[in-house]
């Protein structure tokens, strides 16, 4: 019934308005606050409620850092960051980042349509193809939203087109495959053999799309990426390769595995992020000029977003010119690996073990991996984040941990200790 109906033509004009919510609380309808409520409390018992820790970087102490606990700051050492070689902390990326806030402003004022295509951000997608020996590269404002966008726009651009997708890919890869409403099949993990049969079933004819990753994150294999370029031509299908964890790391210029591999020019769309080992913020695709400019004129998740700011744009560039150059932090880097590899060993703690940089410590229980975290943090200052499902699958929880060039022998020791110490707590 309308507010101007005769009925309240003679209330008094101070009356509060009526509210819907209490409207709906008086009709019995769907109680939404219970819902969520609900939803929560089925997080907490299944051991998958996220809690985040409010965790301070000081600036030239990485990876020291302070923990502002509900009973007050206290010092810890980061074990998990994707920060994988401390370049937030680089004296270079950090000054550009500075002085160009200083010149140009905080922000980039709007999309890359209206006004937000800023200079430092032209020169960082040149930087991104000349990494990755491209004719063209593509910013995003995060690696999700590369993946997300980037598969579902190419998928749609490919008519009739099949997604043959790896299935530990990541989530971002998944809701991008999703979001192309391509058919898709799924290949079991790294299983040439299973790829080639969707392949040959699929028809040489039929635009096909195979998206994997270089690295996997969560276990820390690596993709067969020569066998599954050769599989793609035989068969006629373009390649899509997530670099996210692996650009920076490898490669004698940072260019990620395909670089290290000399296997860049034959994959068709390389993914990566300015978030881990470059130390910033932001995602981009690095492509043929066509494929570039057909998601850059296509892609809603491009078109209709504000821009990276200018000075995270400088930062970057900052940090992929000098990884281009400098071989210091990876070779640091591996051989920080290296021992806290050896060093469990000799301790006898578990690790899934793999080829790259990244150190799974295997718990395979929500409940206890949250605990064993929880006992590092509070009793020793470590602070390891639980990887529990849906990040990984139930009964494979664990904590992955990802030493930097910045950690010394003493803070290995230190993890050492406090590791053994908790496998005797808690019985594992």
């Amino acid at each position: 019934m309308p507010l101007a109906n005769s009925a309240f033509a003679n209330k008094p004009q101070a009356q509060p308005p009526v509210r819907f919510c209490d409207v709906v609380r008086q009709a019995g309808a769907t109680d939404y606050e219970a819902l969520f409520k609900a939803s929560l409390h089925r997080l907490h018992e299944e051991q998958r409620y996220r809690v985040f820790a409010d965790i301070e970087r000081i600036a030239g102490g990485y990876p020291n850092a302070v923990w502002h606990s509900a009973t007050g700051p206290r010092n810890i050492v980061l074990w998990c960051s994707n920060d994988y070689l401390g370049m937030s902390q680089n004296a270079s990326v950090v000054g550009a980042m500075v002085e160009t806030a200083k010149r140009m402003g905080t922000g980039a004022g709007g999309t890359r349509n209206i006004g937000g295509t800023n200079h430092p951000l032209v020169g960082l997608e040149a930087e991104l193809a000349d990494l990755h020996d491209k004719k063209a590269a593509l910013v995003f404002t995060s690696g999700y939203v590369s993946n997300q966008t980037g598969i579902s726009t190419i998928g749609k651009l490919l008519p009739g087109c099949l997604i043959l997708s790896d299935a530990s890919n990541h989530n971002s890869m998944i809701e991008g495959i999703h979001q192309s409403s391509c058919d898709k099949q799924i290949f079991r993990h790294n299983d040439l053999d299973h790829l080639e049969q969707l392949l040959g079933a699929a028809g040489r004819q039929r635009p096909k799309l195979i998206v994997f990753e270089s690295l996997y994150s969560m276990d820390g294999d690596i993709a067969p990426i020569a066998e599954i370029c050769d599989l793609a031509e035989r068969y006629g299908a373009m390649t899509y390769c997530d670099e996210v964890h692996a650009v920076g790391m490898y490669g004698p210029r940072g260019g990620g595995i395909s670089e290290q591999l000399g296997l860049s020019a034959r994959i068709d769309v390389i993914e990566g992020t300015l978030a881990k080992a470059f130390g910033c913020l932001g995602g981009y695709i690095a492509g043929s000029a066509a494929l570039v400019d057909a998601v850059r004129s296509h892609a809603p998740g491009f078109i209709f977003t504000t821009a990276l700011p200018p000075a995270v744009c400088a930062a970057a560039t900052a940090a992929i010119r000098h990884l281009k150059t400098s071989g210091r932090e990876r070779s640091r880097h591996q051989n920080r690996v290296a021992r806290l590899k050896w060093m469990l060993d000799v301790h006898g703690l578990p690790q899934l073990r793999n080829g790259s940089h990244i150190v799974p410590v295997p718990v395979g229980d929500a409940k206890t991996c949250k605990a064993v975290s929880d006992y590092l943090l509070n009793d020793f200052g470590i602070y390891i984040q639980p990887i529990n499902y849906p990040t990984v699958p139930r009964g494979t929880e664990r904590l992955r941990i990802t030493p930097t060039p910045l950690h010394t022998d003493e803070h290995i020791d230190q993890l050492m200790a406090a590791l053994s110490s908790a496998w005797r707590r808690f019985e594992l």
